[in-house]
C-alpha cells in the first residue's frame, strides 16, 4: 500500500468508536464553551464589570482557541490526534478548575484564556478523525451526527449550570462539572488509544507528499466559505454573548436565562440536523441564504417583543443561527485535500473562531455607548453580509463540479 493511502486509513478501523468518541469530547468541549454564557451576568454583578469586560471574558475563551488551532492541528501530526484530544481536554477542564477559584476579573480572565487554549484541539482534530473515519461514504451524515452531539452539550450544560448554580453557587458548579470533564477525558484515552498506536510511524512524512500547502484546492472558494463561517460565528457569538443581558433587562431571572439559552441550543441542534436535510433537498447554498436571512430577521424581531414573546421565538431562531454551520462544516471536506485534512479543518475553524474572540468586545463597547439593543440590532444588521458571498461560493462550488 502507498505511503498515503495507509495515513489515510489507518486510523479507521472502527468508525462507529471512533464517532462515538468524537461525539462524546464535543458533548462536554461545547458545554465548557456555553456555560459561560450563563454565568456572564453573574460574573457582572459580583466583579462589577462593564459590558466591554464581561465581552472580554467571552473572548478570552474563544482567542485561546483560537490561537492553538493551528499549533493544535501540526502537533497532532507527530504526538497523534487522540493523545493530543485528552491532553486538550484535561487541559480545559483545569481552566474550569482554576475560574472557580478566581478572586477577581484577572484571574478569572486567564482562567478562561487557558480553557479556550485547551479546547483549540477538539474541533480541527475530531472532525479530522470523523471525516477520514468516513471517507468510504456517509462522511456528511457522521459529521452531521458530530455536530448534533456538540448542540446536545449545549442544550444541556447551560441548563443544568443554571439550576445548579442556583443551589450551591457558580464556583463549585462550574469545579464539578471541570472533575466530569477530567473523567471524560480518561476515558477517551482508553477508547481512542489504539487510534494512535495504529498510527505508522513518519505519517507526517508521509503525508506531505499527499497536497501542497495546507491542502486547499480551491482557495477561491475556501476564501468564500471561511467568509460566510466568519460572518456567522461573530453574530452568534454576539448575539449569544448579550442575549442573557437583554432576557435580564426584560425582567428574567438567573434560572430563566438558562432555560432560554436551552431553548436556543435545542433548537439550533434541532437546527443542524433540519439544515442537513435541507441542504440534500434544495442544495448547500440555498440553505445558507435561507437560513441567514431568518437569523437576521428574528434577532431583529427580538427588540421589540415581550419577554414571553421572546421565548417563544428562540427555538426558531436556534434553528436558524445553527443551522448554517453543520452546511459549512461539511464543505470543508470538499475544498481540502483528504490527507492535509486536519489543517484544513483547523484554518478554517481558526478564522471562524477569531471572529467569535472579538465579536464580543466589539459589540460590548457598543453596548457600553449605546446599550444592549443597539448592539444586538447590529448583530441582526452585520448577518445579512453573507448573501453576497454565497453568491461568490456558488460560482466556485459549481466551477468545481462542471
Amino acid at each position: 500500500m502507498p505511503a498515503t493511502a495507509a495515513a489515510a486509513t489507518a486510523v479507521t478501523p472502527r468508525p462507529r468508536t471512533v464517532l462515538g468518541a468524537a461525539c462524546g469530547v464535543h458533548f462536554v468541549h461545547d458545554g465548557f464553551s456555553d456555560l459561560i454564557y450563563v454565568l456572564l451576568p453573574v460574573w457582572a454583578r459580583e466583579f462589577g464589570l462593564s459590558y466591554a469586560q464581561a465581552g472580554l471574558l467571552r473572548s478570552a475563551y474563544s482567542g485561546g482557541m483560537a490561537v492553538f488551532q493551528l499549533p493544535s492541528s501540526l502537533l497532532a501530526e507527530r504526538w497523534g490526534e487522540a493523545r493530543l484530544l485528552v491532553a486538550a481536554t484535561a487541559l480545559t477542564s483545569l481552566g474550569f478548575l482554576a475560574a472557580g477559584l478566581a478572586g477577581g476579573f484577572g484571574a478569572l480572565l486567564v482562567a478562561l484564556l487557558v480553557s479556550g487554549s485547551g479546547s483549540a484541539a477538539q474541533h480541527p482534530l475530531s472532525s479530522s478523525l470523523v471525516s477520514r473515519a468516513y471517507d468510504g461514504g456517509g462522511r456528511r451524515i457522521a459529521l452531521g451526527t458530530y455536530n448534533f452531539s456538540g448542540d446536545l452539550g449545549k442544550v444541556a450544560v447551560p441548563a443544568a449550570v443554571a439550576v445548579v448554580a442556583g443551589w450551591i453557587g457558580w464556583r463549585e458548579t462550574a469545579q464539578g462539572y471541570a472533575v466530569i470533564g477530567l473523567i471524560v477525558g480518561a476515558g477517551l484515552w482508553a477508547v481512542l488509544a489504539r487510534v494512535d498506536a495504529e498510527r505508522p510511524a513518519g505519517t507526517a512524512v508521509a503525508t506531505a507528499g499527499g497536497g501542497a500547502g495546507w491542502g486547499v484546492r480551491d482557495p477561491g472558494g475556501f476564501a468564500a466559505l471561511s467568509a460566510v463561517h466568519v460572518i456567522d460565528n461573530s453574530t452568534r457569538t454576539g448575539f449569544l454573548t448579550f442575549l442573557p443581558f437583554l432576557l435580564t433587562a426584560k425582567g428574567a431571572s438567573v434560572p430563566l436565562v438558562g432555560a432560554a439559552l436551552m431553548l436556543v441550543f435545542a433548537g439550533g441542534a434541532t437546527g443542524k440536523l433540519a439544515c442537513g436535510a435541507l441542504a440534500e433537498r434544495v442544495g448547500v447554498i440555498r440553505t445558507v441564504v435561507i437560513t441567514e436571512i431568518a437569523t437576521g430577521v428574528l434577532i431583529l424581531g427580538l427588540l421589540w417583543l415581550p419577554l414571553g414573546g421572546v421565548l417563544a421565538v428562540l427555538p426558531l431562531l436556534g434553528i436558524a443561527l445553527n443551522g448554517t454551520s453543520s452546511v459549512l462544516y461539511g464543505t470543508v471536506a470538499d475544498l481540502v485535500d483528504t490527507t492535509r485534512r486536519a489543517r484544513g479543518y483547523a484554518l478554517f475553524y481558526t478564522v471562524g473562531i477569531l471572529a467569535s474572540a472579538s465579536a464580543p468586545v466589539v459589540y460590548g463597547l457598543v453596548s457600553d455607548a449605546r446599550g444592549v439593543p443597539v448592539a444586538l440590532g447590529a448583530v441582526g444588521i452585520v448577518v445579512f453580509l453573507t448573501l453576497p458571498l454565497a453568491a461568490v461560493l456558488r460560482a466556485r462550488l459549481a466551477g468545481q463540479t462542471s
